[in-house]
């Protein structure tokens, strides 16, 4: 049986969450607290980055990136067309471009200033970071949410799906990241409509649902967080 090693507000993990659901898999999930570092979690990856994904075989597949790129050449092709990380070699340089924007650019600048700062740290002893909220960072998380917010904007205006004529990985990893921020209600989607239109179409599908449904003890999310109409 395959495992998935993840937090539920890790946004990499989230990420791996819904490729596995969109592709029909239902692996073993084991909750892996990114800051405790566990030793028999760090004898698979010593890296110890989330997600880790643990084949029928015993495989160790680290990190969302590779996750995406392991799926792409073991079950992808039988998606035909509708794959996630499309045949056609343009196609597929937009959508490594837009995980990298995402799992990376997003990451830094966003998902992970905020998920740090306002969930991981209440669980956090205090000799490791763990503690109040640094509201500079917080404040940066907000402003920088705002022009990632218009760049999906631009490219749903232009495309039908973020890389495209059909959801790629690329749509998998920014809803993923936005779907931490939504949570915790940091995102301005009265900013931009077709943004907020783009979401509400990948939160509407059945591999969001598992997303909706978890909950940070003692902190409820934004009204509108499992709302599929907004």
């Amino acid at each position: 049986m395959a495992i998935l090693h993840s937090y539920p507000f890790c946004p990499h993990s989230r990420f791996a969450r819904l490729v596995l659901a969109e592709l029909g898999l239902e692996p073993d999930f084991v909750e892996e607290k990114p800051w405790e570092r566990r030793l028999p979690f760090l004898e698979l990856d010593p890296a110890g980055n989330l997600p880790l994904f643990i084949d029928d075989e015993g495989l160790a597949v680290p990190g969302a990136r590779i996750l995406a790129e392991y799926l792409d050449e073991t079950r992808d092709e039988s998606l035909g067309d509708r794959r996630f990380l499309p045949q056609d070699l343009a196609q597929r340089v937009e959508v490594r471009r837009l995980l990298d924007w995402f799992l990376v650019k997003f990451h830094q600048e966003v998902s992970d200033y905020l998920a740090t700062e306002k969930i991981y740290k209440r669980f956090m002893p205090s000799d490791i970071g763990g503690g109040p909220p640094d509201m500079g960072a917080i404040r940066a998380a907000r402003a920088n949410v705002r022009y990632h917010l218009k760049y999906i904007g631009f490219l749903i205006a232009k495309r039908n799906w973020l890389a495209g004529d059909q959801m790629t990985y690329a749509d998998l990893a920014a809803a993923a990241h936005l779907s931490v921020v939504d949570y915790l209600g940091d995102v301005p989607w009265d900013e931009d409509e077709t943004a907020r239109h783009w979401y509400a179409r990948i939160k509407s599908r059945p591999s969001f649902r598992a997303l909706l449904a978890d909950r940070v003890p003692g902190m409820a999310p934004a009204d509108h967080y499992d709302n599929l109409d907004f």
